[in-house]
């Protein structure tokens, strides 16, 4: 596998250690990422190795200035020490969109890849209780973090990001990194919103968060600002890796709609959707009853989450009107689906129990992030939904469009049993008034 990788690498970096990993690795050595093999309509490894050499000038070099996009990231092993930095690519300019996944939904996965890999990430291990201290690189982060356009970065390595190269089939893209040495911004224009939340040393996180997504701000910039300590009590203040912080802004936001679409009469009809993009199938069922929800996800044979099963691998995660008080198996998408279910509802000034599916094809070449969902959910609910009387002929008319059978749905979904074979009190009123 090293071997053949390597070839796609120019002489630059024959030097480097190159690690290639691959769930298909049998298969990988015989497609060359030619044949598509796997079954995916591209090889997610070789386009991961072509947006790397794009980037050769700078993951070959220890400094270098760019136009962060603005971006910061902030790593979780080693947690409460963690890696945080600036992302920056090599060259200056309007980069804004290189950090910006609300505008992303309608990019190729190659453009969201080769994006990703020309934000080189520089690192330094801090304690997450260092925002309450500051000190100049906290604070040059946490002023990029509260930026609303690109800024000019000059940025220095203690060793080229180049020396340590992985690619693999199963993760998120992420570009290169390596030791921070030295990080200099020349100019921020700070959101003036956030900062000053950040100003406020009294309120809490929850509603800086909700406040400011009141005000019209993207969901992706609360994301940053948090994951880097801008919000919360004083005392309180701490970083959060960002992959954790993506999950806590959909969840705090999400539970604050949902308190506000529960005063909300129900829906009238049962509400279908559908949405397809990027090998990847979205329906919901929205049902005139009170709150409750159930995200659920169907990989097929072949993605990197069911490689060797030979059928789809279904699973889901639901809450009642009361919630949910632990993290659901499924992970943060669970949290991103119910925030663009929540917007949605609370959009029609009504509340209804929510089921949303995903099918996730073999032709999908590589994860992309939660944002893929949450934007995705976001459109779905843009598109002109089918009314229908029962839950019996919304399951019939999903049939169009789903690959898993409905009884599959019926047999992994707790919501869809309740609601398909449990009678309320209301059925039982409905009929004494036929007789």
């Amino acid at each position: 596998m090293d071997q053949w990788y390597r070839t796609l690498l120019p002489k630059e970096l024959e030097t480097a250690k190159v690690s290639v990993r691959s769930r298909n690795a049998n298969l990988c050595i015989i497609c060359r990422g030619g044949r598509n093999l796997c079954g995916k309509l591209s090889c997610p490894i070789e386009m991961k190795a072509k947006a790397y050499i794009k980037n050769l000038n700078v993951i070959n070099t220890t400094e270098f200035i760019g136009s962060s996009p603005p971006s910061v990231f902030v790593g979780r092993y080693g947690y409460p020490f963690v890696s945080v930095g600036p992302m920056v690519p090599p060259f200056s300019g309007n980069t804004e969109i290189m950090d910006m996944p609300e505008d992303w939904l309608d990019k190729s996965v190659e453009t969201l890849v080769n994006y990703r890999y020309s934000l080189v990430r520089g690192s330094t291990r801090l304690p997450i209780d260092s925002v309450r201290k500051g000190g100049r690189i906290v604070d040059a982060l946490q002023e990029l973090s509260m930026g609303t356009c690109a800024a000019e970065t000059e940025i220095e390595f203690l060793k080229r990001p180049a020396e340590r190269i992985s690619f693999d089939d199963n993760s998120q893209p992420f570009g290169p990194s390596a030791p921070l040495k030295k990080f200099d911004i020349a100019s921020v224009k700070v959101d003036q919103k956030i900062e000053k939340a950040y100003y406020d040393r009294d309120l809490l996180s929850s509603d800086a968060v909700y406040s400011l997504y009141g005000s019209g701000l993207q969901v992706s910039r609360l994301q940053r600002a948090f994951s880097m300590g801008i919000f919360g009590v004083q005392k309180n203040r701490k970083m959060v890796p960002t992959r954790w912080s993506i999950t806590a802004v959909d969840s705090i936001l999400s539970q604050r709609i949902m308190d506000e679409i529960k005063e909300f009469e129900t829906i009238d009809k049962y509400q279908v959707y559908t949405f397809s993009q990027q090998s990847n199938t979205f329906a919901a069922i929205l049902m005139p009853k009170k709150w409750s929800y159930e995200w659920m996800e169907a990989w097929f044979p072949g993605t990197f989450w069911n490689i060797d099963s030979s059928r789809a691998a279904v699973m889901g995660d639901s809450e009642g009107w009361h919630g949910r008080k632990t993290y659901p198996d499924i992970g943060g998408c669970y949290y991103s689906t119910r925030l663009g279910v929540a917007e949605h509802l609370k959009n029609m000034r009504r509340q209804a129990t929510a089921l949303i599916v995903r099918e996730i094809m073999p032709e999908f070449p590589l994860p992309l992030g939660v944002w893929f969902v949450r934007e995705n959910i976001r459109s779905m609910f843009k598109t002109r939904p089918v009314e229908l009387e029962d839950l019996k002929s919304c399951l019939e008319y999903l049939k169009n469009y789903l690959v898993v059978p409905a009884s599959k749905w019926l047999e992994k979904s707790a919501l869809l049993r309740d609601a398909y074979f449990q009678r309320r009190m209301d059925d039982y009123f409905r009929r004494s008034e036929l007789l």
